[in-house]
């Protein structure tokens, strides 16, 4: 039997931290010592009366289907969020809960672009980025920066790359996986730009909590009213929560777009999982004092591993203002960045995401969720196996 592949499906490329996190699920499993730095997640535990909210919700009988958007105590809990940490007025009816911050990535890419539009994508980007956008049969346009410019693209960089063509534009602050972060002028420079040229922007903001240094996250849609009209904002529990199989993600967008990407929902996945929805809501009006743990001690591995990196000859990195990911550049050591973690993974035992899996092959993604202990031990070996190169 010859079986036909859509093009749609055929044009896909795997998820490369998918593989590459189960392949070192695979090796611990025989028993072999494996530093994981592929995981894009948190190690630390859902919070207690989040937990205890949805398991609370299972024995009350909450199974059942609810409206597709999300139940309204939800949306109106993530409104309530927008007001109070970024000064964004959005009705609940401007909310869609969806099952992830990925599937809200998709809902949006679905319901704005079509055949010939292009949507302009930053690299190194989010992997999954491109392949929504071939999904929806567009053209995704990349821009590529550096280490050079903190990974971060200019407003004239930006305005150079839109065509008549141009649809949308994905600014994710702070980024996977690079950990860079937009200051305040940097992301309202990009938005004008947006709002001259009549482009949607798609802004990114799941690691909105995940800040170092002082630094904070800015929301492109609070600048101006026209700034909120050329938005739709993208988050999701996973990642300030620990929340990551729980599948709840949301977004925030003009009225007709949220609209619209109901709509697509409806057909497409109904709702998200109920009672995860009431734990959405505890983990949006409960205490938040787990942030303050969480952070301090992300920020002392980001610390000792950015130091670390930066004294393996031949390896650079530059520091993370955020979200839990480090960059280094590994050009100077002259393997691609997938032969580099494949040889890294068969000899070391250490998992590292290539940098071809983000558009940018001189680079790999080391993540800092992981224990102090698994860090010290991955970096030791990282640095045996970069000196077996030199």
């Amino acid at each position: 039997m010859h079986y036909k592949i859509s093009s749609r499906a055929s044009c896909l490329s795997p998820s490369l931290t998918l593989a590459i996190d189960s392949k070192a699920k695979q090796m611990k499993a025989e028993g072999l010592d494996v530093v994981g730095f592929g995981a894009g997640e948190p190690d630390f535990d859902t919070p207690r009366h989040i937990k205890d909210a949805a398991i609370q919700a299972i024995n009350e009988g909450f199974t059942k289907y609810t409206p597709s958007s999300g139940i309204p105590e939800l949306r109106q809990a993530i409104a309530n969020k927008f007001q109070r940490d970024n000064s964004l007025a959005y009705k609940p009816s401007q909310i869609i809960v969806s099952c992830g911050g990925k599937h809200s990535c998709y809902n949006v890419i679905l319901a704005t672009c079509e055949e010939g539009d292009e949507v302009i994508i930053p690299a190194p980007y989010w992997l999954s980025y491109p392949e929504m956008v071939k999904l929806a049969n567009a053209k995704p346009v990349i821009l590529q920066t550096s280490d050079q410019t903190e990974f971060k693209v200019s407003a004239d960089q930006l305005r150079a790359a839109i065509t008549p063509r141009t649809r949308l534009f994905i600014l994710n602050s702070p980024s996977n996986p690079t950990g860079s972060l937009y200051t305040r002028e940097e992301i309202k420079a990009l938005g004008d730009v947006c709002v001259e040229k009549g482009v949607l922007i798609m802004s990114d903001e799941i690691y909105e909590k995940l800040v170092y240094d002082g630094a904070e996250h800015t929301s492109v849609a609070a600048f101006s009213q026209a700034h909120y009209d050329h938005t739709i904002v993208v988050h999701g529990m996973a990642k300030a929560y620990s929340m990551t199989g729980w599948r709840l993600g949301f977004l925030a967008a003009p009225d007709p777009i949220a609209k619209a990407i109901d709509a697509i929902q409806s057909h497409s996945t109904s709702n998200p999982t109920s009672f995860a929805q009431k734990g959405g809501v505890a983990a949006l009006n409960g205490p938040q004092d787990h942030l303050p743990a969480w952070l301090a001690e992300y920020a002392k591995r980001r610390s000792y591993a950015h130091q670390r990196l930066n004294s393996i000859p031949g390896i650079s990195c530059v520091n993370a203002k955020g979200a839990f990911y480090l960059f280094p550049n590994i050009s100077k050591l002259g393997l691609t960045s997938t032969d580099f973690c494949a040889r890294l993974l068969d000899q070391e035992k250490v998992a590292a995401v290539p940098g071809i899996a983000f558009g940018a092959d001189d680079y790999l993604r080391i993540s800092y969720a992981t224990s102090m202990a698994n860090i010290e031990k991955g970096l030791d070996r990282i640095d045996r196996f970069a000196r077996g190169l030199a």
